[in-house]
């Protein structure tokens, strides 16, 4: 069968590849389309369209690119035509997935969406066009299926979350070698840096995160580049006061870290799962951040506090994010009871995450719904 993916960002791009894996698995003459990135491509998808070409962060940098959206808009609808699938697969990046869904199943296409828009953090009410546009929903947080059920009367499959698998088959070097190679001290913890992989987010973060470093001299604090950004862009960050860089080698500095500064996003998930305790931080554009407090009425941003319901990491938003707070916070999490805290609840969290096999399951159903 013939199969058209899009996903819009590099976890997308992650979770996309093992499904893709899983997909030519399930199905060995499957052929596959997509929208992703590059371990969509080296999973075997055939790339229409790379995510660094639609990254933007915040309702005021969407505003500006609209030309563009509405171009890659027009694009996808006419590459899926062509390609003529048997089933579109949206994966998260709701807001461009959800306008193809409609046309897609106006068209007659097939249509499954693997990781949720996260409607139940804002603009509840696009329930009624995914009732309307998604045949087959898979969705990978313990509280989304109750959600959808419960709360809408709409038939979703929980399958699990696909981290689990994700880091369990990723290849990690040993803490010697990752140190040797990336020129690390070989014996001072680490404090890995999470700032994002948008530029935009990435230039607010990092100016507050490092602005901790000179309290901490017991630690190295390296910075972990995103494989969506050039390694010049990071450049200025690490001139004077000593700061480390590693790219594209995440989960290897998760491995190894002592403790995470971590920008909000599936990333807060990823360090829970490596059990390194973490402080999330978020700090918008201004207006942005004005009009997403009035729509999001989420009690929390990350999905390490969403999934367990209450504050296991602490969480600095925008105000809140100063030198003095993430300098107090950061204390708590290196050494001392908080820690152990955390690294408890962790535990915990992985339980109600489910076990291994989401990508597995998820093409499995793909499949036989199809």
């Amino acid at each position: 069968m013939k199969y058209y993916i899009i996903a819009g960002e590099a976890s997308g791009d992650l979770h996309g590849s093992n499904l893709i894996k899983a997909l030519k698995k399930e199905d060995t003459s499957a052929e596959i389309r997509c929208w992703g990135g590059d371990l969509m491509q080296q999973a075997g998808g055939e790339l229409a369209k790379h995510y660094k070409d639609m990254a933007f962060m915040g309702f005021l940098e969407v505003l500006m690119n609209i030309p563009s959206i509405f171009k890659n808009i027009s694009y996808c609808k006419k590459d899926i035509q062509d390609f003529n699938p048997d089933v579109v697969i949206f994966i998260d990046f709701s807001g461009f997935n959800l306008r193809i869904a409609k046309w897609a199943k106006q068209n007659g296409f097939k249509t499954n969406y693997y990781i949720s828009p996260q409607i139940w953090a804002s603009r509840e009410g696009r329930i009624s066009k995914i009732k309307r546009d998604i045949d087959n929903m898979y969705v990978i947080l313990p509280f989304e299926k109750e959600f959808y059920e419960k709360k809408h009367g709409y038939p979703v499959q929980f399958v699990g979350h696909p981290l689990i698998d994700a880091i369990e088959n990723t290849p990690l070097q040993d803490n010697e070698t990752f140190r040797k190679e990336n020129d690390l001290d070989p014996v001072k913890p680490i404090i890995a840096l999470l700032p994002g992989s948008r530029k935009q987010e990435v230039q607010k973060m990092l100016e507050v995160m490092l602005s901790v470093k000179k309290d901490f001299p017991d630690y190295q604090f390296v910075i972990a580049g995103a494989p969506s950004l050039p390694d010049e862009f990071y450049a200025p960050f690490l001139k004077g006061d000593k700061v480390e860089y590693v790219s594209n080698k995440t989960y290897t500095l998760l491995k190894h870290s002592h403790a995470a500064l971590v920008t909000s996003g599936t990333a807060t998930l990823e360090t829970a799962l490596f059990e390194v305790p973490q402080v999330v931080c978020y700090k918008g554009n201004w207006i942005s951040y004005q009009i997403a407090k009035r729509i999001i009425t989420l009690d929390y941003i990350s999905l390490v506090n969403l999934i367990m319901k209450r504050e296991v990491v602490k969480e600095l938003i925008q105000n809140d994010l100063t030198t003095s707070n993430l300098k107090n916070e950061l204390s708590k999490i290196a050494e001392g009871t908080e820690r152990e805290r955390i690294l408890s609840d962790y535990a915990l969290l992985k339980e109600k995450l489910g076990g291994k096999g989401a990508s597995e399951m998820a093409a499995r159903l793909i499949v036989k719904n199809v």
